[in-house]
């Protein structure tokens, strides 16, 4: 059975005050429409994570590399006014606000299982669009091939890009039948609510097969290409990140095993899982991959 996110977590067990305040979120809620998104049957029916735990670990680098810093800091970036620039291999090209991207009345809720690449895990109740929605409606081109992502630039309010810990702006890419696919979501929201500032207000990139660095926060940039895009892990560390960055228990990082996973908010004795291949979703998305090996293409 598939669950919304109010059949497995109570809001009253996470709506209060204090994590309200700490997750970041928009002053003013989305409207009802929004709130009451239709839930998907491609969610699954794990538990997701609390608000708390999905608000308070996770990376941002552009906040900071401890996973508390993205909690700490983003509070000051400004998410509205907001627009994407669409753009490449598109017929109508153009600046477009995340209203025009992700309408009220298109939002879905996607429970879905989300994996880092570090090793653990968490189930998230995003609230989105699918992506493929949003490239229809701009024209894609037939040279178009391949997606690229940008994510904002403003180390006035992004502490972490004062530093050089990324060549900045993080960029992400997929191939276009990635993109096209009907789990690939662009999310503005979660658990009902507008998306926290530290979990990629106001519209971000989520694609749950993969790893959760493929999955662009606070995008400004999609632009349509033919030739695969130069993405800012496999630039700066070719031999660790690929460009598929494809969830597969069998292909190792260099620094660790991609055998298990530690789920955040299982408690402290709670044993390691089984990673699965492509993250659970191999049912749905390995026919994308047939005949390619995916320990060179990982």
């Amino acid at each position: 059975m598939k669950l919304n996110w109010s059949d497995v977590t109570p809001k009253a067990n996470w709506l209060n005050r204090r994590s309200f305040m700490a997750a970041g979120a928009a002053a003013v809620l989305l409207p009802a429409a929004a709130r009451s998104a239709q839930p998907s049957p491609l969610s699954t029916d794990e538990t997701p994570n609390t608000l708390e735990e999905i608000t308070n670990y996770n990376n941002f680098y552009e906040f900071g590399t401890g996973k508390e810093d993205p909690a700490r800091y983003a509070g000051a970036l400004t998410t509205d006014p907001w627009a994407v620039e669409i753009g490449g291999l598109v017929d109508r090209p153009g600046s477009y606000g995340v209203d025009d991207l992700a309408p009220d009345n298109a939002l879905e809720e996607r429970i879905y299982r989300l994996r880092c690449v570090e090793a653990w895990s968490m189930v998230i109740p995003w609230i989105g669009v699918p992506l493929a929605g949003v490239l229809q409606k701009v024209g894609v081109q037939p040279s178009a091939k391949y997606v690229e992502f940008e994510t904002l630039l403003r180390p006035e309010e992004m502490p972490g890009q004062r530093r050089a810990i990324l060549d900045w702006p993080y960029r992400e890419g997929l191939r276009l039948d990635e993109a096209m696919h009907p789990l690939t979501i662009l999310a503005t929201g979660l658990y009902g609510d507008p998306m926290p500032n530290q979990n990629g207000a106001p519209i971000r990139l989520v694609v749950p097969w993969k790893y959760g660095f493929k999955s662009i926060k606070s995008i400004v940039r999609i632009n349509l290409v033919s030739d695969q895009p130069v993405n800012t892990w496999k630039q700066m560390q070719s031999s660790e990140y690929g460009f598929f960055a494809n969830v597969n228990p069998e292909v190792d990082h260099p620094r660790w095993s991609q055998a298990t996973e530690r789920r955040i908010g299982a408690g402290l004795f709670a044993g390691r899982e089984q990673t699965q291949m492509f993250n659970g979703y191999g049912d749905q998305v390995a026919s994308l991959y047939a005949g390619m090996d995916l320990r060179v293409n990982y």
